[in-house]
């Protein structure tokens, strides 16, 4: 039996061209929109989901701790902060090891992009304001948006911000040229309930950005970050 619920599945906008064949994709997204008052997009990151709980440091399963190489870094810092979690459950993308992108202009190794608490998944603000106090940055926000009257505007909007180049300028891990960002991923800027969660998060994610396969682990490296060393993040 798993120690805590997993992270659940986000499910595609139905124009989104970078699916799998285990992927699930919202056709009916667009009445969802309808009830959320303020969407937020945030830049999808290609890194690993990981989540911080007082229970320990979880990789995408949660039947057990992690104990990858590429986590030792957030399982020391979570050794300072296990006891203050409380029912805090914080979700983030670990981008220590490099996957399918390259990130060029990387402050930090991990981004909080969401935390439960028990049955209810947190306002976008109140995940600010935790990410804050444990020292920890968000991914980084693209737009606030008020979902528009119009379906067309919606997409027209999503299609133009996936071409920009991101905040943490993107490259092609074997050519090493500049890309666009892996995708977005949209919220509701409220809090809301766990068991509503397909109707809540949505995400665009580009075609061919998987470039890694399933032996990555074996010749996996570590991101290099703009300013090295610091008091959680190894240096070697």
């Amino acid at each position: 039996m798993a120690i805590s619920q997993k992270y659940g599945r986000t499910w595609h906008y139905p124009f989104s061209p970078g699916t799998t064949s285990d992927d699930r994709i919202q056709h009916d997204y667009w009445p969802l929109l309808q009830q959320i008052p303020v969407l937020i997009h945030t830049e999808k990151l290609d890194g690993e989901n990981n989540c911080l709980s007082r229970y320990g440091v979880f990789a995408r399963s949660h039947a057990a701790p992690t104990t990858s190489a590429w986590t030792e870094s957030i399982r020391r810092y979570w050794q300072s902060i296990k006891n203050d979690l409380g029912d805090l459950e914080i979700f983030l993308e670990n981008l220590y090891a490099v996957h399918s992108i390259e990130y060029r202009h990387l402050e930090h190794h991990f981004y909080v992009f969401g935390i439960r608490e028990g049955q209810r998944w947190l306002s976008w603000e109140e995940t600010r304001f935790y990410a804050a106090m444990l020292d920890l940055p968000v991914v980084p926000e693209i737009k606030r948006v008020t979902p528009p009257a119009a379906r067309k505007d919606f997409e027209q909007d999503i299609l133009a911000l996936v071409n920009s180049r991101g905040t943490f300028e993107p490259c092609d891990v074997h050519t090493g040229q500049p890309t666009t960002i892996e995708g977005i991923v949209s919220r509701n800027a409220d809090g809301y309930a766990v068991s509503d969660f397909a109707n809540n998060v949505f995400k665009y994610v580009r075609k061919g950005h998987v470039k890694t396969d399933q032996h990555w682990t074996r010749h996996w490296r570590r991101a290099k970050l703009n300013q090295e060393g610091g008091d959680y993040v190894a240096t070697k």
